[in-house]
């Protein structure tokens, strides 16, 4: 019984964790070199992340420099950039490239907002299904006499336990970052 909610907890923090990453990805107005972790460059053939191929920094509040190792994969870094669905433009000097984020509108706030609370929602969902897969394995348990119907329905009070206490800490998550984006 204390594998499924060792299982279960594991599964819920991974989701936690995910969404976290999805989080500080979100461009809120102010230059944040992790927005960049999902763009991959072609680096001799290989899909290769900016932040291993060049130093990113950030020179001023929404200004992002990205300084490649290699001065010839340049082009490559801002090609990159400018296919990504991040919606900015890279400004190419030669040696450095510069990314300048506009300041947000406010509909485009309350876009970004839709989106925290869509990704918080997604993020629910996941660990809600954690809490089926959990539940099930203990009736599965219960069929099949390992543990008893008392054990049954305490062990799924647990589970939903748990489930509530990260969906909580998902709704705080959401409502930082909603608010964060909306201040700016």
């Amino acid at each position: 019984m204390k594998q499924v909610f060792s299982k279960a907890e594991e599964n819920m923090k991974k989701t936690l964790n995910a969404l976290s990453k999805e989080y500080i990805a979100i461009r809120a107005g102010r230059a944040n070199p992790a927005v960049l972790d999902k763009v991959l460059v072609d680096y001799y053939g290989v899909p290769t992340p900016i932040n291993q191929i060049a130093a990113v920094s950030v020179t001023e509040a929404r200004t992002l420099l990205i300084q490649p190792w290699d001065g010839s994969i340049l082009k490559e870094i801002e090609k990159a950039i400018q296919t990504s669905d991040l919606g900015i433009n890279p400004q190419n000097d030669g040696k450095f490239i510069r990314i300048i984020f506009p300041a947000l509108t406010e509909d485009r706030r309350r876009e970004i907002v839709k989106d925290v609370a869509k990704l918080a929602e997604e993020a629910k969902i996941s660990v809600r299904s954690t809490r089926r897969d959990s539940i099930e394995t203990l009736k599965k348990m219960k069929k099949e006499a390992e543990i008893t119907e008392d054990d049954l329905k305490q062990a799924e009070k647990h589970v939903q336990d748990l489930t509530d206490s990260f969906c909580k800490k998902i709704d705080n998550m959401s409502d930082e970052k909603q608010k964060e984006i909306m201040s700016i």
